[in-house]
C-alpha cells in the first residue's frame, strides 16, 4: 500500500540527484538575479557581512588584550585601569557588530521583495512568450507549476539562508583569523574541536534530502486533498455527494504513511547530531587538555588561552549555523533548479516574434490538408481538413463531443499551428504570418471564459483593454446586444461591482451570466473574424435568442465561425461542416444536409424530436 501512495499513475516528479551535481552552477544565475533586483541592498549586505567578520575577529583579539591587562601582576584598581581602554574597544566593537546585524536586517527587507518581483515577472512573462499548444504538453504544464508552486518559494528563502550563509562563513574566518593571531597552532585545535558537529550536521542533511526526496509525492497528494477540502470550487459537490468521510479516508491513508516516513527520518537525523554532539564534547575535552598543557609549557598566555577557548565557542556556533543554511540551501536549490529549467524550456519554446502583417480583413481563409496531433498524443485531433471561408460567410461546425470541432476553431484563430498542412489567410501562411496582428484579427469567445475577479467594467472591457471609448459607448453597446445589461443592471454597484466571492464586497454570477458578460467581451473586441464556441450553452432561452439574433445582425460584415451543439441555431449558416473523429464526415447547407440523410439529419432529428420510430 506505500508504495502505491508513493508511485500513483498520475506522479510526475522525477527524483534525482542531477541538481546537486548543478549545484555551482545554480549558485550563479541566482546571484546574478540578485545583483539585478537589487544592486545597492546586496552590495550593502555583502560590505556588512565582511564588517562584521572584521570586526569579529578584532573583537577576540581585543578581548586578549583586556585578559592579559586583568592578569597582570600589580594591584586590581590599576590592572582595571590599564585594561578600561581595550574594555571600551570591545564594547565599542560589539555596538558596531550589532549595529551591522541590524543594517543587514533592514537591507534584506529591500532586497528579498525585489528578488521576489523579479522573479515572478520572468515566470509570468516566460508562461505568457509560449505557445498555446504548449499548455497541452505534460511536462511543460507540470514543469511551469513547480516552477511557480515551488520554484519561486524556494529561490525567495535562498536568498535568505545565502546571506545567514555568509555571514556564518564570515564568522568562522573571523574567529580562525583571531585565533592565527594568537597563536599558529590554535587554529588545527580550532578545525580539531568544530570537526565532529560539523560531520554530525552533514550527515543529517544528506539524511533530511533523501528523506525529502521520499516524501515529494506523498505530501504533494496532502496537497491535492487540502485543495479539496479548502478551496470554493469543489464544496458544494462534495456535499451534494455526501463526499466528506471519502476525503477524510483517503487523507488519514496518506497522512499515516507520510508521518511514519517523517519520523523515521527525524529519528534518524536526531540520532546523528546526537552522536556529533557526543563526539564534540569529546573533542572540545581534548582541546581543553591541550590548551592546559600549553599553559603548562609556557607555549601560550593565560590570555591568550582563555580567547582561545571563546573564539572556539564562537567559531563552532558559526559553523553550526553554516552548515544549517548549506542544508536548506542544498534542499532550496533543488526547486531552483525546477524555476531555471522552466525558463529555459520556455525560452526554447517561445512564440517566434516578427514575420509578415496579417491581413486587416481577410477576404478568404483556407485549409489545405490539415492535420493536427496534441503534444503526447499519438491520437490527431484532427486529419486531412480541407474547407474555404469567405468573408461575411458564417460558418458552422457541428458534431459530436471530441470530434475535433474546438481544436479546429483554434487553427483557424492562430492559437495553434498545424502539425500538417496548411492554413492560408488571403493566400498567406499564418505560420508565417506577425503572430499579434494575427491575434488582433480575431475574436473568440470560448466554451468556458475567464472569469476575471474584476469589475463588471473590466470584465467587458478584457476583450480589448486598450481600446478607446470615450464615456463607454462601444462598452454599453456590446453589452446591450449580448443582453449583458440586464445582468449589470440587478448588480450592487453596476459596472463597479467586484465579481468575485474570494474578495470583501464581491458578488458572484450564474454561468449564465458570465457567459452574457463573455459575448459582450467579444463584442467589444470586435474583429473580423469572429469564433463563437457554444455561445449560448449556459444561457436560457431568451438569452440565447438574443445572441442569436445579434449575430445574424452582424454576420453581413464579419466573419462568423459558429461551433454548436444545438442545430436549431445553425439553420441560416452559409455553410455546415460536420466533424467525426476528427475529420469533416459531411458539409453543406442546412437543407442539402437534410437531404443527405446521413448523421447530420440523424442529429437533427433527435434534437427537434421528429425522428421516425
Amino acid at each position: 500500500m506505500e508504495d502505491d501512495l508513493e508511485t500513483p499513475y498520475w506522479h510526475l516528479d522525477r527524483p534525482s540527484t542531477r541538481a546537486l551535481r548543478r549545484l555551482p552552477t545554480l549558485t550563479l544565475p541566482v546571484l546574478r538575479l540578485i545583483w539585478e533586483s537589487g544592486r545597492r541592498p546586496a552590495l550593502v549586505i555583502l560590505i556588512l557581512q565582511l564588517g562584521a567578520g572584521v570586526a569579529t575577529a578584532s573583537g577576540l583579539l581585543a578581548t586578549a588584550a583586556v585578559l592579559d591587562d586583568l592578569l597582570a601582576a600589580g594591584a586590581a584598581p590599576d590592572r582595571l585601569m590599564a585594561a578600561l581602554p581595550s574594555l571600551v574597544l570591545v564594547a565599542a566593537i560589539v555596538a558596531l557588530r550589532g549595529a551591522a546585524d541590524a543594517a543587514v536586517e533592514l537591507a534584506r527587507a529591500r532586497l528579498e521583495p525585489a528578488l521576489r518581483r523579479a522573479a515572478e515577472e520572468r515566470l509570468f512573462a516566460a508562461a505568457l512568450g509560449v505557445q498555446l499548444a504548449d499548455f497541452d504538453d505534460v511536462d511543460f504544464y507540470d514543469g511551469l507549476h513547480r516552477a511557480r508552486d515551488r520554484g519561486l518559494f524556494h529561490l525567495d528563502r535562498a536568498v535568505a539562508n545565502t546571506i545567514d550563509l555568509i555571514g556564518a562563513a564570515c564568522g568562522v574566518t573571523a574567529a580562525a583569523v583571531g585565533l592565527a593571531v594568537l597563536h599558529p597552532l590554535l587554529p588545527p585545535l580550532l578545525a580539531i574541536s568544530v570537526l565532529p558537529e560539523a560531520w554530525a550536521v552533514l550527515r543529517a542533511a544528506r539524511r533530511g534530502y533523501a528523506g525529502m526526496r521520499e516524501m515529494v509525492t506523498l505530501n504533494r497528494r496532502v496537497d491535492m486533498l487540502a485543495d479539496l477540502v479548502t478551496e470554493r470550487e469543489p464544496a458544494a459537490e462534495l456535499r451534494a455527494c455526501q463526499a466528506q468521510p471519502y476525503v477524510l479516508s483517503e487523507y488519514r491513508q496518506v497522512a499515516d504513511v507520510l508521518k511514519a516516513k517523517e519520523t523515521r527520518v527525524g529519528l534518524s537525523m536526531a540520532r546523528v547530531r546526537t552522536v556529533g554532539r557526543a563526539a564534540g564534547g569529546l573533542a572540545m575535552a581534548g582541546v581543553l587538555a591541550v590548551l592546559g598543557l600549553m599553559l603548562h609549557d609556557g607555549w601560550i598566555a593565560l590570555a591568550a588561552a582563555g580567547t582561545a577557548v571563546i573564539a572556539v565557542r564562537v567559531a563552532a556556533t558559526a559553523l553550526r549555523q553554516l552548515a544549517q543554511a548549506a542544508n536548506q540551501l542544498l534542499e532550496q536549490f533543488l526547486y531552483v533548479a525546477d524555476y531555471h529549467d522552466f525558463l529555459a524550456d520556455a525560452e526554447a519554446r517561445k512564440q517566434p516574434a516578427g514575420g509578415t502583417a496579417a491581413p486587416r480583413s481577410p477576404e478568404r481563409v483556407t485549409l489545405h490538408g490539415v492535420g493536427f496531433t496534441y503534444p503526447g498524443s499519438r491520437r490527431p485531433a484532427l486529419r486531412e481538413i480541407n474547407l474555404t471561408i469567405h468573408a461575411g460567410q458564417t460558418i458552422a461546425l457541428v458534431g459530436e463531443n471530441g470530434s475535433g470541432k474546438t481544436t479546429l476553431a483554434r487553427l483557424l484563430a492562430g492559437l495553434y499551428r498545424p502539425t500538417r498542412g496548411v492554413v492560408r489567410w488571403d493566400g498567406l501562411d499564418t505560420a508565417e504570418l506577425d503572430q499579434d496582428t494575427l491575434a488582433d484579427r480575431v475574436v473568440l469567445v470560448p466554451q468556458q471564459p475567464v472569469r476575471w475577479p474584476h469589475d463588471a467594467r473590466t470584465n467587458v472591457r478584457m476583450g480589448r483593454h486598450d481600446r478607446r471609448d470615450p464615456g463607454d459607448h462601444a462598452l454599453r453597446e456590446a453589452a446591450a446586444l449580448a443582453a449583458a445589461d440586464d445582468v449589470v443592471a440587478g448588480l450592487p454597484a453596476g459596472w463597479q461591482t467586484l465579481l468575485s466571492k474570494q474578495f470583501r464586497g464581491g458578488h458572484e454570477l450564474s454561468a449564465g451570466q458570465w457567459q452574457r458578460l463573455a459575448v459582450a467581451r467579444g463584442l467589444f473586441r470586435d474583429g473580423p473574424l469572429l469564433i463563437w464556441d457554444e455561445p449560448t450553452a449556459p444561457l436560457d432561452a431568451k438569452a440565447e435568442y438574443a445572441v442569436y439574433e445579434t449575430l445574424r445582425k452582424i454576420a453581413g460584415e464579419r466573419t462568423v465561425l459558429l461551433i454548436t451543439h444545438r442545430l436549431t441555431s445553425v439553420r441560416h449558416a452559409d455553410r455546415i461542416y460536420l466533424l467525426h473523429r476528427g475529420a469533416i464526415a459531411e458539409e453543406g447547407t442546412h437543407e442539402e444536409l437534410l437531404a443527405l440523410r446521413g448523421r447530420y439529419a440523424e442529429l437533427y432529428a433527435l434534437q427537434t424530436g421528429t425522428v421516425k420510430r
